[in-house]
């Protein structure tokens, strides 16, 4: 027997490796399209964020270093803004209004896409239809639908406020795009509204995966339906939600469309896309563009890679 095995080593090897293989042909497509659509794009702005190119001195730039980032973390504004350390403000500001978001619509998102996809869950008539109804506002183009909530949203002919006042809410209309104390609040509503159909289906598809064994075990055993839900559902929904949060972390983080059409030249809700986006073209300043862009991205990684490991840790925790 021990002489069978020994001979199937090899045979297994070769099946192992023939797979590899085929693995890799299969991947070879998608890798290469990364390669001309992400990396190289990516490569060619780290480059440039190590220049002194400009839009009309791309190809003959000259390179100095990490000036340019030097540059975004200091300022010659004479301000002391942290630690002692002179910082671009517009860029931390932009870094907070990011952050800000980012956590703010990811929080709000996750909890009523997780409501909305209980709700869907469950067993009712018309649930097909409501399922289709509910993806309306995601499947609208994000520039349509900043333009769209902007006219709802205007403070003379909006109808936003003409509801909000009828019902008593507000005493007088409120320019909730352009005013500096709401237009926060307004980015993160429209966000709010238009991408609760994406989380409620991710999580959706994993409520689906749970089996109804489980909860027809808690019904005869009288357990609460909250206890239910803390207890079962969200534990076995957890990997769905952490992939469905960590897709809408990257798309948060690095927000561009809806601000810069919603609220434009508005420093309460710039990011640290829509700045580099104005450097980059709208101040001719392509270099000191590129190294926030690359900063972004930088950003962006940090950001993933912490989140994912904190969730592996939490998910090997929730095994053992």
């Amino acid at each position: 027997m021990s002489n069978l095995t020994e001979n199937q080593k090899p045979i297994r090897n070769e099946l192992q490796a023939g797979r590899v293989r085929s693995a890799w042909i299969f991947l070879s497509p998608m890798i290469v399209v990364l390669l001309i659509v992400a990396a190289w794009p990516l490569s060619r702005s780290v480059w440039f964020s190590l220049t002194d190119a400009s839009l009309l001195h791309l190809y003959d730039a000259k390179y100095i270093g990490f000036k340019n980032y030097f540059k975004v973390l200091h300022t010659d504004s004479g301000e002391t803004l942290y630690f002692g350390v002179l910082m671009d403000k517009a860029w931390w500001n932009a870094v907070w209004n990011t952050l800000r978001f980012g956590v703010t619509s990811v929080v709000l998102e996750t909890a009523l896409g997780m409501a909305v996809a209980l709700v869907l869950n469950a067993n009712f008539k018309g649930r097909g239809f409501v399922r289709a109804a509910i993806l309306i506002p995601w499947a609208i183009p994000t520039v349509v639908s900043a333009k769209m909530w902007g006219w709802m949203l205007n403070d003379q002919l909006g109808i936003v406020n003409d509801m909000l006042i009828k019902l008593g809410l507000i005493h007088e209309k409120i320019a909730w795009a352009a005013d500096a104390n709401y237009s926060m609040i307004a980015v993160v509503g429209v966000d709010t509204w238009k991408t609760v159909p994406f989380m409620a289906l991710l999580i959706l598809a994993g409520l689906q995966m749970v089996p109804g064994d489980v909860y027809e075990a808690a019904e005869i055993d009288g357990v609460h339906p909250v206890k239910v839900f803390f207890k079962v559902t969200l534990p076995l929904v957890l990997p769905a939600l952490m992939v469905a949060v960590i897709f809408r972390m990257m798309d948060a983080l690095r927000i561009f469309d809806l601000v810069y059409i919603l609220t434009p030249n508005s420093s309460q809700t710039k990011t640290m896309s829509v700045i580099a986006r104005e450097n980059l073209f709208d101040f001719d300043k392509f270099a000191y563009g590129s190294a926030e862009s690359t900063l972004l991205f930088l950003f962006l990684l940090v950001v993933v890679t912490l989140y994912i490991k904190l969730g592996r840790v939490n998910l090997d925790g929730g095994v053992q």
